[in-house]
């Protein structure tokens, strides 16, 4: 298996039972491909004996959501299985350990997280996570800083950044973030009767100025090496619990579009609750605890990212009087516009959201999508004028105020 190639199910089970000291010899080993992604295949690997396990993951050549006609570079993997390393060994708690890997064929073997759910299942559920905004928190501030010319040799992390060239996956999130959903594209997907919300979106000139401001931060601000698609498809999560998973999309880019990434996930959760919960009053409590973790998720990031400002900070102008404060607000001036970003290209991109797009009434599908639009947009608009964390959620509920009389 020195040439790359797709692996079989019998190659990932005999792959999984060459990794040294992990599978005993007589290991009856099962082996199911569960990749439901867009660019890799994902096999569970498990020992009928014990019922020990792993996750073996294989970059594909091509973007499977649209096939070989869209070619990808398998340095992806490379790049992927070096951000989880380093994450875990920022955050071990927070994110899962790689076992082993092979460049060659793409394959990153890691500790196995079947015990957790994916949060964006959870939350469609209704599932609190009480400890997710702490969690979260403490791997944003920890993964950001720490890989941020605040806590590094300036050398050091210029070679960092050459490391983490993403081209191609950032290629996507240039196009159907900050491009597509502002144009006529084939890349965009959406039902008929939101047509006339995406010919708002491509004449909205003030959106547009906006866009063009974070998407220059987006290509020429190398701040921290991001996750780069945090969302809740790429976290798995109990209650008590918190995994990153996936950060194939690791590239160093502004603070703020991790952040607002997940930001941008609970909003589209948040958006999408008169289709999963009947209930006015269990509703209205979901949307309320929804809202509160996406002012938490600030609060504890910020929190902690000045602690490790004024604790572990290297650069020799950290302690300038008003430097932090500068620095925090840009973040959450970012952090709202990228999250706005994120919602709008869940509407009308060409990838969306189970919260979203697996409500089963059509009339309900359709009011979370103009709300889940109405929010993204007011964000994106509004974003230089976040002074607080607050600020965020007073704009969140400006834009979603019309919606509540008609799903009362």
């Amino acid at each position: 298996m020195s040439t790359y190639h797709p692996l079989t199910i019998e190659e990932a089970i005999s792959f999984a039972r060459g990794i040294p000291g992990h599978f005993p010899a007589d290991a009856a080993l099962a082996c199911e491909e569960i990749g439901d992604g867009n660019l890799n295949l994902v096999f569970h690997i498990t020992d009928q004996n014990d019922g020990k396990s792993l996750i073996i993951k294989q970059a594909l050549p091509y973007a499977k959501v649209v096939g070989e006609s869209w070619p990808l570079s398998l340095d992806r993997a490379r790049i992927e299985r070096e951000a989880l390393q380093l994450q875990y060994r920022l955050c071990p708690g927070l994110a899962p350990e790689v076992y082993a890997y092979d460049d060659r064929l793409a394959i990153t073997v890691m500790e196995d997280l079947s015990d957790h759910t994916i949060m964006r299942k959870g939350l469609i559920d209704g599932v609190a996570y009480p400890l997710f905004a702490e969690h979260i928190g403490e791997f944003l501030a920890r993964t950001l800083f720490f890989t941020s010319d605040l806590a590094m040799n300036p050398q050091e992390k210029k070679e960092q950044v050459r490391k983490f060239i993403n081209p191609d996956l950032c290629k996507i999130t240039e196009d159907l973030i900050f491009e597509d959903p502002y144009k006529l594209s084939a890349n965009n997907n959406y039902p008929e009767y939101l047509e006339d919300e995406a010919r708002s979106l491509r004449e909205d000139a003030a959106l547009h100025l906006e866009v063009a401001l974070l998407r220059e931060a987006f290509l020429t601000r190398a701040e921290a090496l991001l996750h780069g698609d945090l969302h809740t498809g790429s976290i798995f999560a109990t209650p008590e619990s918190t995994k990153v998973i996936d950060p194939e999309f690791a590239y160093y880019g502004p603070m703020g579009f991790d952040v607002g990434a997940v930001i941008a996930n609970l909003l589209l959760n948040y958006a999408s609750r008169p289709g999963w919960t009947k209930d006015p009053a269990s509703r209205r409590e979901t949307e309320q605890r929804l809202l509160s973790m996406v002012s938490d998720i600030w609060q504890e990031f910020e929190t902690r990212f000045r602690k490790l400002w004024d604790e572990e900070a290297k650069d020799p102008m950290a302690g300038s009087p008003g430097y932090q404060d500068v620095y925090v607000a840009k973040v959450l001036r970012d952090t709202a516009g990228f999250a706005g970003c994120k919602m709008i290209r869940r509407i009308v991109g060409l990838s969306h959201v189970a919260d979203i797009d697996a409500i089963e009434d059509e009339r309900l599908r359709e009011e979370a999508q103009r709300k889940a639009l109405a929010i993204g947009k007011h964000l994106v608009k509004n974003h230089r004028t976040v002074k607080n964390g607050e600020d965020i959620l007073r704009l969140v509920k400006q834009a979603a105020q019309p919606f509540e009389g008609a799903i009362r």
